[in-house]
């Protein structure tokens, strides 16, 4: 296993997997067209794995929110959907440069990022704070991810937005065969020719008893599956799957009630599978697991079901 750091980026690179975290520019999560499988060559579609977008909370804008900080909605972008910011920028295309640390141990790569958002609505003061570990593993063609936030405010229903697994650039179906939506089914790359909002078709939004296995995938044509899937399902709030140019695989996990100095995340499998039978596989042997870190050169896992 090797890591080189050079100004702005990480290179990771396994018996399995290469990689790139970028921590200026664009940043956040595993950088677009750098995911790549040694096994079959195939790379991520997007612009990233598991990037980061903001906080956010559901209502419609206050009327003293100014014109900067108010959130657009009842387009083919964000469809019929009333949200708010809680805090701001978007870390993914705002935030700039990041904080990080890689921490390395036998068979074992991680890598944690953070950030304190600086800008707040009204109502709000800024502070709060994300960080985001990606932990890579000798002898897996995935990678273990977990994002985190603790509150600088109180609020009702917190929600942080990713992208999970990562939107996928296409022209017409051209790069994907299909996309399997765990809570859904299998959809062909046919069905995202047109663009559609978010609330148009295959929304995700949380109510009553979650699925059994939360799974968001696509199959990179002529080869493998590139999966996310979100460990604990009852911690996503809502998940988008639909096309504006590109498709959109918008998550967002919360939906929580918290008060400042408090904290809610997610973790995540990402990576390449063969079929929808070694997904479930592998998430059963994670499944629960809420966070993952590399301390003292050891992967750490918790959670329900955290072995």
């Amino acid at each position: 296993m090797k890591v080189e750091i050079d100004e702005g980026r990480i290179r990771i690179e396994t018996d399995k997997l290469c990689a790139e975290v970028r921590t200026e520019g664009y940043v956040s999560g595993v950088a677009g067209g750098s995911f790549t499988d040694k096994l079959t060559g195939a790379r991520d579609l997007g612009f990233g794995l598991d990037v980061v977008d903001f906080l956010l909370e559901p209502g419609e804008d206050k009327p003293e929110t100014p014109s900067e900080m108010r959130y657009r909605w009842g387009d083919k972008i964000h469809g019929n959907i009333p949200k708010r910011y809680v805090e701001l920028p978007q870390i993914c295309t705002k935030a700039g440069r990041l904080d990080f640390e890689v921490v390395c141990g036998r068979g074992v790569i991680g890598v944690r990022q953070w950030f304190r958002f600086r800008e707040a609505a009204p109502g709000y003061k800024p502070g709060s704070l994300w960080q985001q570990w990606l932990v890579f593993l000798e002898g897996r063609r995935f990678i273990l991810a977990s994002d985190r936030i603790t509150s600088a405010n109180d609020v009702e229903s917190l929600i942080l937005r990713i992208d999970m697994p990562g939107h996928i650039k296409h022209s017409r179906g051209d790069t994907f065969e299909a996309i399997y939506l765990s809570y859904h089914g299998i959809i062909p790359a046919e069905e995202f020719c047109e663009d559609f909002a978010p609330d148009e078709r295959f929304l995700y939004r949380r109510s009553g008893k979650p699925p059994d296995r939360f799974i968001r995938a696509y199959k990179i044509r002529g080869g493998p599956w590139l999966a996310g899937m979100t460990l604990e399902p009852g911690i996503v709030y809502e998940a988008w799957c639909h096309q504006r140019g590109y498709v959109c695989m918008i998550q967002e996990i919360g939906g929580l009630r918290v008060r400042e100095g408090e904290s809610f995340g997610a973790a995540y499998i990402i990576g390449f599978f063969d079929s929808i039978e070694e997904m479930e596989r592998v998430y059963d042997e994670f499944k629960g697991v809420s966070s993952v870190e590399v301390r003292e050169g050891k992967l750490r896992l918790a959670g329900s079901q955290a072995k």
